[in-house]
């Protein structure tokens, strides 16, 4: 017999007990339906919290001091004075595992002001235009800075759409002067707003400058040895000649020629923010980085580093290795329902071969063989098997869109998960029917026409 006269024999066989068949497939259909729900949930889960590291800086590595020591006492991280521009033009030049590194200097805690409104942003960044293709950081409005800006310590800045609501009503700031502390900078872009990032930090809350005008002008000079620590800003007459740690505003001499600010050759940062030129490189780059660093600032093999490595790319590992987890936790469930569905199939074939034994006695009688009511009976579960798939399919994308509407979960349709279902529903129909199948094949023909 051909495979298609096979195929409309087993679809009406089916079809005589249309009930029983819908009842027999509904197993599979729970089945299927929560391995979709249970997949798109994960995908959905695992995508979000990807793009929600990405906001952060997609294989991003943030190199910060490491804890100022004194009289036993430990400082904290980012109390030492190690880093230094050097070190990041260092890290650019000889690490090849290195896209790109920029230098960044922290001025956070500072008021804002524009007109009568006074405001305290969440973070206040200087750094170099290569900052925002590390952090993904988009121009919604206007320009960045640039590297000649950067070099000339000019007064303009970048701010996050929350400045734009709090300061300027909503309103376009393009071109207006804020005042930070005591100086004043004009706005020459608009960032583009990214929301809250997965720590429920509004990540629109920011000033981004350049980091020379940022060390200059709003947080010091901090020239002293690597274990100093002073960092306060001059604001006053009385403070800008301090003894050492700050000189904001140094003494003028004859010698200057286009800057009326003095700028000393070793000026410390407060981090090194780089991005690895692949997710597979990371570790190679923090490898790289790491003995760069400690030939530069000379500590012997028995010395501790005098700076930190965070890596953003293992912290997504570890997130998404978790919500891995725990959605291969949830598909073994799912299969379980599947396996049982196959059960009930298997159950269904057998009750189906006992009360058809007369009609495979009159088929083998009349010349069909052993091969043949084989593959009817196997088509027929395989038959029932795929009608339950593709309903257990459509039933569970449904019941993924439900989840994403009414709890706000993110979803994402997985086309390898349909294709899985779908092959898993011909396989259960396969492995389960194949026992009632090698049963009907196995009649004797005049022992079933004897059958009542």
């Amino acid at each position: 017999m051909s495979l298609t006269s096979i195929l409309a024999t087993a679809i009406k066989a089916l079809l005589r007990n249309p009930t029983r068949a819908m009842l027999t497939t509904l197993g599979i259909v729970i089945g299927i339906a929560a391995v979709i729900t249970m997949m798109e949930i994960g995908t959905g889960s695992s995508n979000s919290i990807r793009e929600s590291i990405e906001k952060m800086g997609a294989n991003s590595i943030m190199i910060i001091p490491g804890a100022d020591r004194r009289g036993g006492v430990s400082k904290g991280t980012g109390t030492q004075m190690s880093l230094t521009p050097e070190d990041c033009e260092a890290i650019n030049r000889e690490c090849p595992s290195v896209a790109m590194a920029v230098p960044v200097v922290n001025a956070n805690g500072m008021q804002v002001i524009y007109g009568n409104t006074n405001y305290a942003p969440n973070r206040i960044q200087g750094s170099a235009p290569e900052f925002l293709q590390i952090r993904n950081w988009v121009i919604g409005e206007g320009r960045a800075f640039t590297q000649r800006e950067v070099n000339n310590r000019a007064r303009v800045c970048l701010v996050g759409s929350t400045i734009v609501r709090e300061l300027f009503g909503g309103v376009s700031p393009i071109d207006n002067e804020i005042r930070i502390v005591n100086t004043t900078f004009k706005i020459i872009g608009v960032l583009q707003s990214k929301g809250a990032n997965m720590m429920g930090m509004d990540e629109d809350d920011v000033i981004i400058l350049p980091w020379t005008t940022a060390r200059l002008r709003l947080t010091g000079l901090k020239t002293g040895t690597a274990t100093d620590t002073t960092s306060t800003a001059a604001t006053s007459p009385s403070d800008l000649y301090p003894a050492e740690g700050v000189a904001l505003y140094p003494e003028p001499v004859e010698t200057m020629e286009d800057d009326t600010l003095l700028i000393p050759k070793f000026i410390h940062i407060d981090q090194i923010l780089l991005t690895a030129v692949s997710p597979e490189q990371v570790n190679d780059a923090v490898d790289a980085v790491t003995a760069l660093l400690r030939e530069r600032h000379r500590l012997k093999p028995d010395q501790e580093n005098d700076f930190r490595v965070r890596n953003s790319a293992e912290f997504m590992k570890m997130l998404t290795g978790t919500s891995t987890i725990m959605t291969n936790l949830l598909l073994g469930v799912a299969l379980i329902s599947l396996i049982v569905g196959g059960v009930g199939i298997m159950n269904i074939m057998l009750v189906s071969v006992t009360e058809r034994t007369r009609e495979i006695g009159l088929r083998m009688a009349v010349g069909a063989r052993s091969r043949d009511i084989l593959q009817q009976f196997l088509v027929e579960s395989m038959v029932l098997c795929l009608i339950g798939g593709i309903l257990g399919i459509l039933i569970g994308h449904g019941a993924a869109l439900l989840v994403n509407v009414y709890l706000s979960w993110p979803v994402e349709s997985s086309p390898g998960a349909v294709c899985a279902a779908v092959i898993v529903s011909a396989v259960v129909g396969i492995v389960f029917g194949f026992y009632p199948a090698w049963k009907a094949s196995r009649l004797d023909p005049i022992e079933a026409l004897r059958y009542e």
